[in-house]
């Protein structure tokens, strides 16, 4: 027996869809998160080069990870919501950003720390790092431009506009440190190349990004229910779901 999976584009399924999903996903991002560190900051050996502080690398590659896949995913939904006008892709494309936002900052900050002990400064203009800044800054516009505009479907559009063009700066700061002679290092994980790093740590930052990939599908699900709610307001539907709480 098929599903019917074109009736989740609908507000009023997908609420209570996102709703059933939310705890499993939970409960998944706190097991792979205590997993991660444990084996990220216990188990993981000592690097010979960076010594203990190269353990920041297992929150800040993860972040650096999420932060570029999230804006390729909030992107993508913009634009699907701006080509065919459906508006719950751009629902989930607005409660992606906050969190993208958050993955961001996280990188940059966690970069920061890491830098400090390894280049002798919290911050250089270096190309990746300052693509990675543009890249906040994206996320910034997107979540500013589209709260400056009462109405949500003006919204929608105007910020699906910065999403897309703003997409081209994510192969920036991947290839940055190919394209140009950067104090930050090359990739340590290829899927070209075999990974240049012992099989614990390579372990441990798996896990961890799995870790930040449930936790941001928990939090765009939590974001996009209430989001529905605010725009679904005066649909008979959530009158329903308001008395039924009451």
């Amino acid at each position: 027996m098929s599903i019917n999976w074109y009736k989740y584009a609908s507000p009023a399924s997908f609420y209570f869809l996102a709703g059933k999903m939310i705890p499993f996903f939970s409960v998944a991002a706190v097991i792979f998160l205590v997993v991660g560190l444990y084996i990220g900051f216990f188990v993981a050996p000592t690097d010979f080069q960076q010594g203990e502080a190269y353990r920041i690398i297992f929150i800040h590659v993860p972040a650096a990870w999420m932060s570029m896949f999230l804006y390729l995913v909030m992107a993508f939904w913009a634009g699907i919501g701006l080509a065919f006008n459906t508006r719950l892709s751009s629902m989930v494309a607005t409660a992606i950003a906050p969190t993208g936002a958050m993955f961001t900052f996280l990188a940059l900050w966690t970069g920061a720390w890491w830098g400090k002990p390894m280049w002798g400064t919290w911050w250089v203009w270096d190309a990746r790092l300052t693509s990675e800044l543009i890249l906040l800054f994206l996320y910034i516009g997107f979540m500013s431009l589209q709260a400056a505009i009462d109405d949500p479907r003006r919204a929608d559009k105007a910020g699906a506009i910065i999403a897309l063009v703003g997409v081209v700066n994510i192969p920036i700061i991947y290839f940055s440190v190919q394209w140009w002679n950067t104090l930050h290092q090359g990739a340590s994980v290829s899927l070209t190349q075999s990974p240049k790093m012992a099989t614990t740590m390579l372990a441990g930052m798996l896990i961890m990004s799995l870790a930040a990939w449930m936790y941001s599908i928990v939090m765009v699900l939590m974001r996009t229910r209430v989001i529905i709610l605010e725009r679904e307001r005066h649909t008979a539907w959530v009158a329903e779901l308001k008395g039924a709480t009451r």
